[in-house]
């Protein structure tokens, strides 16, 4: 909708602006009309040019998108596997790592211990 309304207000801003500079510019009749038809002529050419970067602008917005959304599908992915491959690794091991943890804190309150004396 936004798009439309753009693409309509250039479309009667340029023709008001083009038939008010042809009109207040002296010159014949003939003059005028093939001065009048040229201007048409830019401006559809304009028009379509603007319709065509627009669509390909939505094209191009849409495939980001989609990309977009493949990218953060594989990362989360990715890094779900890196969990479960961390989990897989580390559980086996969390016992002797609970274990090594408590005596380091035996060693350390040994140690507060023997400074204290």
């Amino acid at each position: 909708m936004k798009v439309k309304s753009l693409l309509l207000g250039f479309v009667v801003g340029g023709t008001v602006s083009a038939a008010a500079a042809l009109l207040s510019t002296p010159s014949s009749g003939k003059e005028l009309r093939s001065n009048l038809k040229t201007q048409t002529n830019e401006w559809k050419e304009m028009i379509a040019q603007l319709a065509q970067d627009s669509m390909r602008l939505k094209d191009q917005l849409a495939e980001t998108s989609k990309e977009g959304t493949a990218l953060i599908k594989n990362l989360t992915k990715e890094m779900k596997k890196s969990v479960e491959e961390w989990k897989v690794a580390v559980e086996p091991h969390q016992e002797n790592i609970h274990d090594y943890l408590e005596q380091i804190e035996v060693s350390l309150k040994e140690l507060e211990d023997k400074i204290k004396q």
